[in-house]
Parts: structure tokens; C-alpha cells; sequence
């Protein structure tokens, strides 16, 4: 009888729980819904507002689609990021080298040092001839080498990663993973201007960044600092102890390989004749309390600075062969042995190494806590304690805040967000419901405030248009041309994020050309429909054609006053001149190098030529409306080009 009453209380429990649980996903979607309701928008503007936000751009049927399962369960949905991407997965199949551990990019994609010495060594090219001679036959040598031995010229592997974060952001259904791996790494800047971390910036962003976007501050914070790419980029891989301090971690790691005192003297008077260190490297320490937590006004001094930077002495790469910059550590370890090293306090974990021998072990005070001689503990125990003060709250839920909400975000949005941060643990997702739940983001003042920055609006307007990118690398020459450089970036403060430091006179007018060469099928390898956009329904005329396809590119404003100010623009009858001169030719891709056979492209893959003006009905005529869609051009590309799609 316990047992049947058992089994007929199950089905009532579980009801229970189900109506619990719904009532506390219908609690969070009315934290939601009363927020924009309460500024004033409706559902539809609202849904626009979160798309713009939160992904790379709008396509023509994402509102419709986000409305259908409910705001909450998108932004759920969204934060989550486990969508399946079977698209994006398909068209990244063919870039080979974005999934490569750093030892397997340094041993396909070698550096030209690295190359020339293994050339020597196999008897390639003759030591007495570097620089000398010939030098294109000696060109010519290095080349049929790597032919070869299989080995790649690092501007591929660049090609490669460029490439796919622009399919990344055009085509993945977990776009806010994409956002935040954008913004995150413009906060965790690193640049493949710096040729000693270029080679690990694609596995930086893959491993380090992109899987860490959801979760907590402190652990993105740890897990940047231990990078091979930002050790590198900011020096830390060769700050280390006094000469006086190394001599002494040295002795005693050869305590056990030494027999008696007189051997013990001898080996500290090799050490001592040894060719001095570099010393103590201070950029780290400085960077990652100026722009990764506490910020410029965060209360700390120089001298914390100093202090910081004692405490990460030791913080390296692990060697991935007997070449480079590892070369040193890997005459160590095969010296003495991992397993002895990892005795002496060395720490080995992937591609990081804290190297105990390199370590100042002496006392430090940072920001008025302590470090002792805890070797490797030490660098976690500041990097936690940078994560946890009240001033990085502040400093990220600001960054935060204007990059989703406004350009100057008001501080009663700053201090709810900063209270989240420091009560959830940095929890970044907790963070980012704390904004979107309040009043300040959905503002009328913040609805379309931001301006796009050139990478963002390239691909927003690949989204509203459902272009076809076969060759995604070929947009990075109009990025490129219209102002962002995306991963050559040289400081370490990453992209500005405020509209005034894109636009200006000569941006506005590189962005209109970009929107006509898109619109005109110019670039080459990206094909639109731009009929299919409107269910081939054909505009009676340019100006329907500029009414209908506004909505459609720029749904949910008041386009009166954008109609306009763009009408005159088509039937400026110079239009087409300025159009074909400045759109006929995509920008040769130069991020990499401009003589790259690599980025060659084939006479299938070359610029459509312009088509002929027809002054009799100007460009807009109707005779040359639908069939070769080069009126629909002339207005999608004025609409992508104008100012109103400048924002988001």
C-alpha cells in the first residue's frame, strides 16, 4: 500500500515542480518584459533593441523569430551558447589550421628565423650565404624547403583566422557568444603586430577567450594571464628575479645534483660568470591593473606596480621545441628533468610554465596585502585578489555597460551591475541579466545610440542583406579600408568602443562606398538576392524601392525623414560615376602581405565590372530596374551607407 501511495504521489510532486519552475521563468521574463515596457516600447522595438545589442546584426526574419519564442527564452537561450551551428560548422571545414594547438602551428607555420636555421641545419642553404649573393635564388631555396618539409608561410594561418572570425559573426546562432569574444578580447587586447606572440593569437582567442565569455571574471583573468600570446605581447615571459635572487633558486636546484661544498662553490661561481638576465618586466603588472581590472583610477601606485610585477616573476611559456624563445627552459628540462623541476616548485600546465628558478621570492606588498615566498601561488593570489576589488566592478561593468547599453551609461546602471559583480562572484552572465533587467537599458536615449564600428557594420549589413560569403577574407579589405585592422590592433587598450573615434568625413564617405560595392555585387566571392529580399516583388520605382527596402534593412524606426535625405542621392546623376570609380575595384586584402600568392584570387573571382550609365532615365531607370537588379543596388547600397545604418 506505502509503495502504491508512493507511485500515485509521484505525478502531483512533479506537477508541482513543473509550476514552480515555470513560475520562476515567468518571474525572470516579467523582470524583462516590465523593463521595456516601462520605457515605453513595444515588443517588436523591444526584440530590435535586444537583436541589436546582442548579436552582430539583425536578418530580415530574426525579430519575427525572437518574438515567437518569448525575449526571456531567447536571451536564454543566447546566454547559454550551445545552440547547434551546423551552417557556420560546414563552411569552416575548409580552414585547416584555426583548430591547431600552439606546438602544431609553431611546427606548420614556423617562424622565417626558426626556418633559416633548420634550412642550415639540413644543409638547404649554406651559412656563408645568408644574405649574400643571389637573393632570390637564396628566396627561392627557403621556399622549395618548406615545399619540402611541409611547412606553411605564417601569412595562411593568418588568413585562415581572419576569415573565420568574419563567418563566425555572420553566420553563427550563438551570437552572443561572438559579441562577447569580441568585446573580451578587445579588453584582453593582443596584436599579430608583435611577431613574437603572433603565431598564438588564433588558439588565444579560441581556448582562452571564447570559452570563457559566460563564466567568471576571475577565471578569463587567469586564464589570459597564463597565454602564451599575452605573455609574449606584454613581456612577462622574460621577467624574472635579480641576478643575485636567480643564483641562489638556481644553487638550490642543483642542491641534489652537487656532492659536496667545494662542487656547491664552483657552480655558484658559474652562475655568477653567467651572462646577466633582463631583469624585472614591468608592462604586465602595469596592464593588467590599468586595463584588465582596477582601471586608471583604481587606487593603485607605482610602486604596487613594481610590487605586482615581482610577484608574476616567473610566469613563462612552456617550451614547444629546441628553437626560439624556448630554447633556454628546454635545455633545462631536458637537464634536469620535468619531474625533478616540478619538485623544485616549478609548475608546468600546457602551454604556461612558472619557472621557480626565475622567481623573487623575497617579501612584496601589493595594494597593502602581503606575498611571501610562495612561488607560483603568489601570481594566482593577486591576479584573485585584482578580480574581487570593489574597483574592477566598477571598471568592467562600465566597459560592460558601454558597449551594450550607451556610450556614457548612466551610473545608476554602473552600480546595480558592480553590486552584481562583486555578490555573484564576477559572474559575468549575472552581470549582463543585471542590465538587461533594468530600466536604463532599454532608455529611448540608449535605442540605436551606439555606432557601429567598421567590423560591425560590415557584417550587419552581410546579415539584413542574407549575403553569401564565399570568400569571408575578401570583406576584410573594406574593414580594413574603413578604419579596423581586427587583430592588428598595437596597443594593448584594444579598439576604442565610442561612436566619435570612427566617424568622421572621410569614414562616412568609405562607408557609403562599402555599402554600394556590397550592394552592387563588387566584392568579390559575396552574392546577394537582393529580390529575394522583398519575395521578387519588384519596386515600381526607386523611390518604393528606397520605402520598401528601408523596412526591411532598418525595421522597426521612423524612416520619414531617412527617405528624405536619401531620395536626392538617387537621382544624383553623378551618382554612378562616384559609384563605379569607387566601388568597381574590392580593396586588395593587405593585412598580411600585398604580394601573398596566397590572397590571389582567380579571373572566376575578379570585380564585376561596372555597368554603363544610361542617361536618358539616370541609373534608376526603369528599364534597367529588375532585370540586372542595378537600381536595387544603387538604393540598398545608399541605405547601408547612410547614417541612420551607422547605428545600432
Amino acid at each position: 500500500m506505502k509503495a502504491l501511495l508512493k507511485y500515485f504521489y509521484i505525478p502531483f510532486l512533479v506537477l508541482a515542480g513543473v509550476l514552480f519552475f515555470s513560475s520562476f521563468l515567468s518571474f525572470k521574463n516579467d523582470n524583462l518584459t516590465s523593463a521595456y515596457k516601462k520605457a515605453g516600447l513595444t515588443d517588436r522595438e523591444a526584440a530590435l533593441h535586444l537583436i541589436n545589442r546582442f548579436t552582430f546584426g539583425a536578418r530580415p526574419e530574426d525579430i519575427d523569430n525572437a518574438l515567437k519564442m518569448g525575449l526571456s527564452n531567447w536571451l536564454n537561450q543566447q546566454l547559454k551558447g550551445k545552440t547547434e551551428d551546423k551552417e557556420l560548422n560546414d563552411r569552416l571545414k575548409s580552414y585547416d589550421a584555426i583548430n591547431l594547438s600552439n606546438q602544431e602551428v609553431a611546427e606548420k607555420f614556423p617562424k622565417g628565423a626558426k626556418i633559416l636555421r633548420m634550412a642550415i641545419k639540413d644543409g638547404f642553404i649554406d651559412k656563408d650565404s645568408v644574405n649574400k649573393g643571389d637573393k632570390k635564388d637564396y628566396r627561392e631555396k627557403l621556399k622549395g624547403y618548406m615545399i619540402n618539409k611541409g611547412y606553411k608561410p605564417q601569412q595562411e594561418l593568418y588568413r585562415q583566422f581572419i576569415s573565420q572570425k568574419i563567418l563566425r559573426a555572420a553566420y553563427s546562432n550563438n551570437q552572443l557568444r561572438e559579441v562577447l569574444t569580441d568585446f573580451w578580447f578587445n579588453h584582453f587586447n593582443v596584436s599579430l603586430t608583435k611577431n613574437d606572440c603572433a603565431m598564438y593569437v588564433p588558439a588565444y582567442e579560441r581556448d582562452v577567450i571564447r570559452p570563457n565569455v559566460f563564466g567568471r571574471f576571475d577565471k578569463l583573468l587567469i586564464a589570459t594571464a597564463k597565454s602564451p600570446a599575452m605573455l609574449f605581447y606584454l613581456d612577462n615571459f622574460s621577467s624574472q628575479a635579480s641576478e643575485s635572487e636567480q643564483q641562489k633558486n638556481r644553487l638550490d636546484m642543483m642542491g641534489n645534483r652537487i656532492g659536496n661544498d667545494r662542487a656547491k662553490a664552483l657552480a655558484f661561481q658559474k652562475i655568477k660568470n653567467a651572462k646577466k638576465s633582463q631583469g624585472l618586466n614591468e608592462n604586465y603588472a602595469r596592464e593588467v591593473m590599468e586595463l584588465h581590472t582596477l582601471g586608471v583610477d583604481g587606487g593603485y601606485t607605482q610602486t604596487d606596480v613594481t610590487q605586482a610585477a615581482r610577484v608574476l616573476t616567473g610566469w613563462t611559456i612552456n617550451p614547444f621545441d629546441e628553437y626560439g624563445q624556448g630554447e633556454a627552459f628546454q635545455k633545462t628540462i631536458n637537464k634536469y628533468g620535468k619531474e625533478n623541476l616540478i619538485r623544485k616548485g616549478f609548475v608546468f600546465d600546457g602551454d604556461f610554465l612558472f619557472a621557480a628558478t626565475r622567481h623573487d621570492t623575497g617579501d612584496k606588498v601589493v595594494l597593502g596585502k602581503k606575498f611571501s615566498n610562495n612561488g607560483y601561488q603568489e601570481g594566482l593570489d593577486l591576479l584573485e585578489m585584482l578580480a574581487h576589488s570593489p574597483s574592477t566592478a566598477k571598471f568592467i561593468s562600465t566597459k560592460i555597460a558601454v558597449r551594450f547599453v550607451s556610450d556614457n551609461p548612466p551610473k545608476s546602471l554602473i552600480d546595480k551591475m558592480s553590486k552584481t559583480f562583486l555578490n555573484k562572484d564576477g559572474n559575468i552572465t549575472d552581470v549582463l541579466l543585471t542590465m538587461v533587467e533594468s530600466p536604463e537599458f532599454w532608455s529611448k536615449d540608449a535605442l540605436r545610440e551606439k555606432t557601429k564600428s567598421p567590423f560591425e557594420l560590415a557584417i550587419s549589413a552581410v546579415r539584413c542583406l542574407n549575403a553569401d560569403l564565399a570568400q569571408p577574407y575578401q570583406l576584410y579589405g573594406w574593414i580594413n579600408k574603413m578604419g579596423q585592422k581586427i587583430y592588428y590592433y598595437q596597443a594593448p587598450t584594444g579598439f576604442p568602443d565610442k561612436g566619435q573615434y570612427w566617424i568622421n568625413t572621410g569614414a562616412l564617405l568609405n562607408r557609403m562606398n562599402f555599402g554600394l560595392a556590397l550592394a552592387a555585387q563588387k566584392i568579390p566571392g559575396i552574392k546577394i538576392n537582393l529580390a529575394a529580399l522583398n519575395n521578387n516583388h519588384e519596386p515600381e520605382s526607386s523611390e518604393a524601392a528606397l520605402k520598401t527596402y528601408g523596412k526591411i534593412i532598418m525595421p522597426e524606426r521612423n524612416l520619414e525623414g531617412t527617405i528624405k535625405r536619401l531620395t536626392p542621392l538617387l537621382t544624383d546623376p553623378e551618382l554612378v560615376d562616384k559609384v563605379n570609380n569607387a566601388a568597381s575595384k574590392s580593396p586588395t586584402p593587405t593585412s598580411v602581405s600585398e604580394t601573398d600568392d596566397n590572397m590571389m584570387m582567380s579571373d572566376d573571382q575578379s570585380a564585376v565590372k561596372p555597368k554603363s550609365n544610361n542617361k536618358k532615365y539616370g541609373y534608376m531607370g526603369k528599364e534597367k530596374s529588375f532585370g540586372d537588379n542595378s537600381m536595387l543596388a544603387q538604393v540598398v547600397g545608399v541605405i547601408i551607407g547612410s547614417p541612420e545604418f551607422q547605428k545600432r
